[in-house]
């Protein structure tokens, strides 16, 4: 396992150049908004919602409002998944390649490549890169990063690589 060492994302694959918008966490009475991918990310992301595992770093399935195919979350206040999200902008930003962004790291987990950004709010988000449709999982406030979003994307990481294909994502 390769978890998060700082490497350029020169080094991840031309993939990442891909799509991710902003999401806040929420808890499972909150609203999270749904993604709109386009028909080439649309199916990828409804196979991963079949694919996704009731229980997430020993959180059970709790997705939130409102239900969609590219949205689910585990425990409370939830861990958040979007799929289908727009690429996030430190996902080219030359400073992420030269490990010069203190909030902003690439790394792989369980053959799964990551954007690990620390938010404003003191949550983390994770993005793929290298597969077809971006993925965006947010931690709720009072989880780190890298010690508690390890055992979150090594639970993803069977689902994402079987459902979201390696290649580029589509560019909105």
């Amino acid at each position: 396992m390769n978890i998060f060492r700082h490497r350029p994302l020169g080094l991840l694959a031309p993939a990442l150049l891909i799509a991710v918008a902003g999401c806040s966490s929420a808890d499972d009475s909150a609203a999270v908004a749904v993604p709109s991918p386009d028909a080439k990310t649309a199916g990828p992301c409804r196979a991963l919602h079949r694919a996704l595992p009731g229980k997430l770093d020993g959180h059970d399935r709790a997705d939130p409002r409102p239900r969609s195919a590219y949205t689910a979350g585990w425990g409370n206040p939830a861990i958040i998944l979007r799929c289908g999200v727009e690429r996030p902008p430190k996902m080219i930003d030359p400073k992420v390649a030269r490990d010069a962004d203190p909030n902003a790291l690439s790394g792989s987990v369980n053959g799964v490549d990551w954007l690990m950004e620390k938010q404003g709010d003191g949550t983390w988000r994770f993005t793929t890169a290298s597969r077809v449709a971006y993925v965006q999982v947010t931690l709720p406030k009072g989880m780190s990063g890298q010690d508690d979003g390890l055992g979150a994307l090594t639970d993803l990481a069977p689902a994402i690589k079987k459902a979201i294909p390696k290649g580029i994502a589509s560019m909105r």
